[in-house]
């Protein structure tokens, strides 16, 4: 069924995102003074340039208007941030009194304008030019007439531009802007990741309309639907907590929740057409209520004001929703009867996205700038590098303790064979992996209990490929009997060639495709035998789950002491503990990265007037804690697997987990051997079912081609006895004597020496005939249509059907299993 143009498809409003605002700062005259005190009036003089481009770009960020060009905007943000860059890493912006202490930022909240943040450093600068960065891409790309290929195909550009700048300030400043009591939301990390979920959602939304207008597949739009949807939950999950639940308007959340349903309800009916086109009716409804159910609650929830051009979208897609499932639900009660699944049951539907955030790294890059580049000294730059290795070191060094650590305890639980006895005491034992997922292969594909069906199947192609040659030897016996009938009848005036002398070949063929059909049937009374034979070994795969089928250990009958609970209570207790340790190992290597990632010495370089390697000792003791935390937690642990190995062997001898353990070992050796052999007969079954398929296809060429025979002898036959009848009549005698067609005797000819004749049938040429359909493929072949050679009186090749020439055939089908 053609899919309708889509309901989103005209939904053609998005959001953007307005700046933020500032107030007029002086940049110029304090980082002058600065440089002069520092470094000297003449360095002041030689940056001249730089700290006039640095005051014209930070009064143009000030002046923002809407008469402004949205691109020279974006690029005048992206120039001011490599500029803030080099200040960042020249001009030490603080209160301290031997810092730039005279420059406060301040920014309004661009969601709530009487909000706003002013800090003495240059942190919150950064992230509001960035935060306005992402703004800019958005608005231009709400600019772009999307009634285009083109123009969705920029939109959704500018989009994912908007999402790497909101990106890049999630993961690069918005930590950093956010430390002290001075901070607005809109710059928070919370606020930059919703943003940036947002922005794909509207760059997924232009590529799923450019599919819409190239007429895609319904599952390939279903997929990129989904992840529209997705990115839109996603954002209205991060707007329902803290601290953006309170901080957007209404209407600007109800678009983005109606979005994220519309574009779910989208997926569901996309998917819902390709259902359609597979006759899976019982799922396809499943997922249309599905749909109609997210908009039902999408419209209840819309609160007053909400977008009329969305909701009209969410109504038409009702609409068309509703209709298919109307449909859906007669064609299931008339024709197709099928159990709708619940809905907790079905999968999730499959998406797939085509945008990610732009990678801002290059485009922000500074490290091509020259601004301020005489500032630095080569000096300060190399001890930079040198702590920062030596930070790295720190951490790789704790790094690796720590994965030690966490590979002993793997490691020595599993010599103790924990936590896994214990699951087993409360009788949930467990499969290795390996075996486990054997098992579920042959449960996926029917287990043993599947194999009689497929049995069936080897019946019943034995069967029709019996039947095609019975239809083939009754259709040349047939047209025999009537060549030998007229024979007689007109003695030597009938002088076409004999039948059986034409359809030799074939009859030979068709004799060893029944020998070949006679042999595959003994295979089949094998096979049959075979499982009957090992269905009490293979019965074991039937279990489910195939746990239930394993021993299971516990408490002993008679006990002394009774004191099996606390000795269990005892060692669950420590493994709780170790679990602890693992968990606190996990939280030490977070903290070791995130003070890594805060740990900014370029300001105290720059000021430092002492050694580098004292301040480098005295901030690399920064670490020295988690260190040492580090330490104390793998002394405990080690201390701890010393306990659990005692009470370990406590309870293995309390619960005589040795016998436990080989009753195990005896069960998956059980289940193996039930596996192999299981495989085994699938094998060759699978090796039947190509057998008969392949010999099907060459039968009925066989059958072909004795149809065809049979009709052009029909044909000469008619003739021939035209021909006879008016010779016997006297009405043609003279023709029939020079006649060029058919060499018939004469009247002065001896009755009984007719002269020799080209036959009335020959083997037809490659090629003759109308070329028959391509063969049916038994769906469990696996194979592709063959198409045998069409010459009647050529031998068949090798290759003819799928194996070697019959008789002789042997194929893997006889040969691997009936040589035992």
């Amino acid at each position: 069924m053609a899919a309708p143009s889509s309901s989103s498809s005209a939904t053609n409003i998005m959001l953007a995102i307005h700046e933020k605002k500032t107030v007029s700062i002086d940049l110029y005259r304090p980082l002058r003074n600065y440089i002069a005190f520092n470094y000297s009036e003449r360095e002041a003089q030689n940056l001249e340039d730089d700290l006039q481009t640095l005051k014209e770009m930070r009064n143009s960020i000030e002046r923002s208007s809407a008469a402004d060009s949205l691109p020279a905007r974006r690029d005048l943000l992206q120039s001011y941030f490599k500029a803030l860059t080099a200040v960042e890493s020249r001009f030490p912006i603080s209160p301290d009194k031997d810092h730039v202490n005279s420059v406060t930022f301040t920014w309004y909240d661009a969601f709530k304008n009487r909000n706003k943040a002013s800090q003495q450093n240059i942190h919150l600068e950064k992230a509001a030019v960035l935060f306005n960065l992402g703004a800019v891409h958005s608005q231009i790309g709400l600019g772009f007439d999307r009634s285009s290929v083109e123009g969705r195909r920029q939109a959704s550009h500018s989009f994912i531009a908007a999402a790497g700048a909101f990106a890049y300030l999630r993961d690069n400043t918005a930590t950093k802007a956010s430390i002290g009591n001075s901070t607005t939301v809109d710059v928070s990390v919370e606020c930059a990741g919703m943003l940036e979920r947002l922005m794909l959602a509207q760059a997924q939304e232009c590529v799923f309309e450019n599919t819409i207008a190239k007429g895609s597949t319904p599952g390939v739009c279903a997929k990129i639907s989904r992840q529209v949807g997705l990115y839109y939950e996603e954002a209205v999950a991060a707007l329902n907590v803290a601290p953006l639940s309170q901080h957007f308007d209404k209407t600007w959340v109800s678009h983005i929740q109606l979005k994220a349903a519309l574009f779910h309800a989208e997926a569901c009916y996309r998917y819902s057409l390709e259902l359609h086109e597979k006759d899976e009716i019982g799922e396809e409804i499943a997922r249309l209520n599905i749909g109609i159910t997210a908009l039902l609650d999408a419209k209840k929830s819309a609160p007053w004001g909400a977008s009329q051009q969305i909701l009209e979208a969410i109504n038409k897609l009702e609409i068309d929703l509703n209709s298919n499932l109307d449909r859906a639900m007669k064609e299931n009660d008339r024709v197709y009867l099928m159990r709708v699944p619940q809905v907790s049951s079905l999968p999730s539907l499959p998406s797939f996205s085509l945008v990610k955030p732009m990678n801002m790294n290059d485009v922000l890059d500074a490290s091509k700038d020259k601004m301020f580049a005489s500032l630095v000294p080569d000096s300060s730059a190399k001890a930079l590098s040198r702590y920062t290795e030596m930070v790295d070191d720190v951490i790789r060094t704790q790094a690796e303790k720590l994965q030690q650590g966490s590979e002993l305890a793997r490691v020595n639980l599993k010599e103790m064979n924990l936590p896994d006895s214990l699951f087993a005491l409360e009788g949930h034992s467990v499969l290795p992996t390996a075996l486990w997922e054997d098992v579920e292969a042959v449960q996926v594909c029917g287990g043993p209990a599947g194999l009689q069906g497929e049995l069936q199947q080897l019946q019943d192609l034995r069967r029709v490929n019996h039947e095609l040659l019975v239809q083939t030897e009754e259709l040349l016996q047939k047209e025999a009997a009537e060549d030998a009938q007229f024979r007689s009848q007109f003695g030597t005036r009938w002088t076409r060639p004999q039948s059986t002398t034409l359809t030799k070949n074939l009859l030979d063929r068709l004799n060893k495709f029944a020998a070949n059909l006679k042999q595959a049937g003994d295979s089949d009374g094998k096979i049959e035998r075979s499982v009957r034979d090992n269905m009490s070994l293979m019965s074991i795969l039937d279990s489910r789950p195939i746990e239930s089928a394993l021993p299971t250990l516990a408490k002993p009958i008679m006990s002394l002491d009774a004191n099996e609970d606390a000795v269990v209570g005892a060692l669950k207790q420590s493994l709780r503990q170790l679990e602890t340790l693992g968990a606190q190992r996990a939280g030490l290597e977070d903290m070791l990265k995130d003070m890594k990632t805060k740990d900014e010495i370029l300001p105290k370089l720059m000021t430092s007037t002492g050694s580098y390697e004292d301040l480098f000792r005295k901030e690399i003791a920064k670490y020295g804690h988690i260190c040492e935390d580090i330490s104390q937690n793998l002394q405990a642990q080690e201390q701890l697997l010393l306990q659990i190995q005692a009470q370990n062997s406590q309870f293995a001898s309390t619960f005589n987990v040795e016998d436990y353990k080989a009753s195990c070992e005896k069960c998956y050796k059980q289940i193996e051997a039930a596996v192999a052999k299981y495989r085994e007969i699938k094998e060759n079954i699978n090796e039947g079912l190509k057998f008969y398929v392949t010999l099907q296809e060459a039968i009925t060429n066989i059958k072909q081609q004795s149809s065809d025979f049979v009709m052009t002898r029909s044909i000469q036959c008619r003739e021939m006895i035209e021909d006879l009848q008016r010779q016997m009549s006297g009405l043609s005698f003279q023709d029939g004597r020079n006649s060029s067609t058919h060499n018939y005797p004469g009247p002065a000819s001896r009755p009984h020496a007719p002269r020799p004749q080209t036959p009335y049938y020959q083997p037809p040429p490659s090629g003759y005939g109308q070329q028959p359909p391509p063969y049916n493929i038994h769906p469990l072949s696996g194979g592709t249509p063959y198409t045998p050679q069409q010459g009647q009186q050529e031998q068949p090749g090798p290759a003819e059907y799928g194996h070697p020439a019959y008789p002789g055939w042997r194929g893997p089908y006889q040969s691997d299993y009936y040589k035992q």
